[in-house]
């Protein structure tokens, strides 16, 4: 029965995707039905299929890998926090606090994938990965490709190799980019969430989400394209001087730096304001009103639409809203050590919806980064569509949970 309602689920969420657009005679519906089917067969692909099993197991493994080399260079400044498999001298039986085992292998992470970018690699992956999108989506080579490109890059990085690009789209494209920075993961940071959550799935999540930000966003806002307004744009401008490596990857490291220094700033504070929200509603002396129930109760239906079983449809819901509000991590970091003994079908889904950075502190950073690449007339533009953008994250991460749900069992 739950399969079912699952499978339903994915048909209403597309629905609401439908009734929310800002033109439902503009859409593309045999292009979404195409990518749709796509993503179910790509689903079943990365989650049953022996190949894409291994696919996704070696990436998995490749990631923690990375990680674990991360740790060795945590011990020569932290010994304390890190296991003496590491280098550290950490007590047998100790684990690694929440910033040492999630945060500090993307001091490593970062630098990598900007090396790959420095040296053309991947630009030239992103490059025909992109154009394969394109062609099986149906949608225009700059959004396929943009797709791509946050999928390893990250939001505001893709946003940044794009910004030539933006300045010369229309507010309703620039929308459409807007809407997707909020459906994706940067590749760098999933070694933070394989130590948290089952990595199977936030490997499988990532491409889900891509195809997914192509599907809703064609619902929600569907753009015309002239084929000669198609252009294929270009990752840096050519007058562009690339900077000597040492003093690139110098700035990398920085950089990864302050993402660390942010994501332990907003975890800190989410948190505790999460509590404080908690502590005044105790006020009013009735046990059962807090941040969590009130969120779950809002959410629950999604969660319905998830096929998750009746005992655990509150707390998918409180988790949705308590992400949604705050970030991914505070909820990981919540889940961390008892994930594993969840339902098969809830810790999959679970994972899946958290593997995105759709949330309000994300939708701030994709409306200033636009204030510094875009037009006035699409940055008014894209400040108009707000909730749309709220949605658009919302329902891809709904998409891709559903569309990977119907495979975990």
């Amino acid at each position: 029965m739950f399969l079912v309602i699952n499978i339903i689920g994915i048909f209403v969420f597309l629905a609401v995707g439908v009734l929310c657009s800002r033109d439902r005679k503009a859409i593309d519906y045999k292009g979404v039905g195409i990518a749709v089917v796509f993503n179910l067969v790509l689903a079943a692909f990365l989650l049953l299929t022996p190949i894409g099993v291994a696919i996704v197991e070696g990436a998995t493994s490749a990631f923690a890998w990375v990680a674990s080399q991360a740790y060795h260079g945590v011990a020569f400044a932290f010994p304390n926090f890190v296991p003496a498999e590491f280098g550290g001298t950490l007590e047998k039986g100790g684990s690694m606090i929440f910033v040492i085992s999630a945060l500090m292998p993307m001091l490593l992470m970062i630098p990598l994938f900007d090396t790959l970018t420095y040296i053309g690699f991947l630009p030239f992956v992103i490059k025909w990965v992109g154009r394969g999108v394109a062609f099986v989506t149906r949608r225009t080579k700059i959004e396929s490709f943009f797709g791509v490109q946050m999928m390893f890059m990250g939001n505001t990085e893709a946003l940044y190799a794009s910004r030539f690009q933006l300045k010369h789209l229309s507010p309703a494209r620039n929308l459409t980019i807007a809407m997707m920075s909020m459906c994706s993961v940067s590749a760098a940071i999933i070694s933070a969430y394989v130590t948290m959550v089952p990595g199977k799935f936030v490997v499988a999540a990532v491409p889900l989400n891509v195809v997914n930000a192509l599907i809703v966003t064609a619902l929600l806002n569907p753009t015309p394209v002239k084929k000669e307004d198609d252009v294929v744009y270009k990752i840096t401008e050519g007058d562009e001087k690339k900077p000597p490596f040492m003093a690139f990857i110098g700035d990398s490291i920085l950089g990864a730096g302050r993402m660390v220094l942010v994501v332990i700033a907003m975890v800190v504070a989410f948190i505790a304001f999460q509590n404080l929200i908690d502590a005044l509603l105790s006020l009013t002396t009735l046990k059962w009103l807090s941040l969590e129930n009130i969120l779950g109760v809002i959410l629950s239906p999604f969660a319905f639409f998830l096929g998750i079983d009746t005992d655990h449809i509150l707390k998918m819901g409180e988790y949705m809203g308590t992400k949604l509000i705050t970030n991914e991590f505070v909820v990981m970091g919540e889940v961390a050590g008892t994930i594993n003994k969840f339902p098969q079908h809830f810790a999959g889904v679970l994972t899946v919806f958290l593997t995105s950075f759709a949330n309000f502190s994300t939708l701030g950073m994709v409306i200033g980064s636009f204030k510094t690449f875009a037009s006035d007339e699409s940055n008014d533009h894209i400040a108009s569509q707000v909730p749309r953008i709220l949605l658009a994250g919302l329902l891809v991460s709904l998409l891709s949970a559903a569309i990977a749900g119907v495979y975990i069992w």
